[in-house]
């Protein structure tokens, strides 16, 4: 996923999330907003408790992949911020994906 589509700062994140519009699953808590530039942007968050910080990166990359995959940023109408939940861990990457595109729907609607 390129840096262009990505939620970097904390004003961006605490904006996004202050909005309250969230969609939720057991693995992914996902705040949305209607995007402000010409392309969709994720920003990915992923809690201490899940881990040292090698762990979280894997977990952040993990996600990252399944957003490219499941996201195309010119068309997708919102800005995102994913939050990983701990039940992340024990579970298979394709049953995570499926489960994140759930939630992505969800957000749509």
């Amino acid at each position: 996923m390129q840096k262009k589509f990505r939620v970097r700062k904390n004003e961006e994140f605490s904006r996004i999330i202050g909005l309250k519009r969230s969609v939720a699953s057991a693995i992914f808590v996902v705040y949305h907003c209607d995007k402000k530039l010409d392309n969709a942007r994720v920003g990915i968050s992923v809690s201490r408790k899940l881990g040292n910080a090698v762990e979280r990166n894997k977990i952040k990359r993990q996600v990252r992949e399944m957003v490219r995959a499941l996201v195309d940023f010119e068309k997708y109408p919102q800005d995102l911020i994913i939050i990983v939940r701990k039940p992340y861990l024990g579970r298979r990457f394709a049953d995570n994906k499926n489960d994140l595109e759930i939630a992505l729907k969800k957000a749509i609607i």
